[in-house]
């Protein structure tokens, strides 16, 4: 548990109306693997919602199936990436639909940018070593900038550390380099 959940859990104890066991430390294991719906808000940031309003938006049907769609993806994903040294402890997939209403899987899927990479050396109670965009978030925590467009331009060497990042993730997973 990371990043916004992580943030929800302290307040409140819950994920997304999920009520979690009492005393989770950052980067615990859940005991399964949650739906935690989102969606935009007016800053263009995700904003986290439970199913009950989720489905006041698109339907019960719609958020059966994507449920569905996401837990099943994930639980591939994630079994593949553990047997190649990576922990997917989350990812994000965005959806749409297309003029006949049959739902789309859009965007990045899977990626650095959209889920959070973690290393066999994982140790919950603090942050994870990772191969994923949250090196960037944690350069980006250290300034003085409001999160607000535009966005501060990154040192060289902490885009340098990305792809350093990306490009190992890529090999652990495929076994080629790019």
């Amino acid at each position: 548990m990371e990043g916004s959940g992580w943030k929800d859990y302290q307040k409140t104890g819950a994920i997304c109306g999920h009520r979690l066991p009492l005393g989770l430390k950052q980067a615990d294991k859940l005991p399964e693997p949650i739906f935690t719906p989102a969606t935009k808000a007016a800053s263009g940031h995700d904003e986290n919602i439970t199913e009950l309003e989720f489905a006041k938006i698109t339907g019960t049907e719609t958020v059966a199936k994507l449920k569905s769609l996401s837990l099943a993806i994930y639980k591939e994903a994630s079994e593949y990436a553990l047997t190649r040294g990576i922990i997917i402890a989350d990812t994000k997939f965005e959806f749409g639909l297309d003029n006949t209403g049959n739902i789309l899987l859009v965007d990045e899927v899977l990626t650095p940018d959209s889920s959070r990479f973690w290393a066999e050396s994982y140790s919950p109670g603090k942050a994870q070593a990772s191969f994923d965009k949250q090196f960037v978030r944690e350069y980006l925590e250290t300034l003085d900038w409001n999160k607000q467009p535009p966005a501060p331009t990154l040192p060289q060497e902490v885009a340098d550390a990305t792809t350093e990042r990306y490009l190992m993730a890529f090999k652990l997973l495929t076994g080629n380099e790019l």
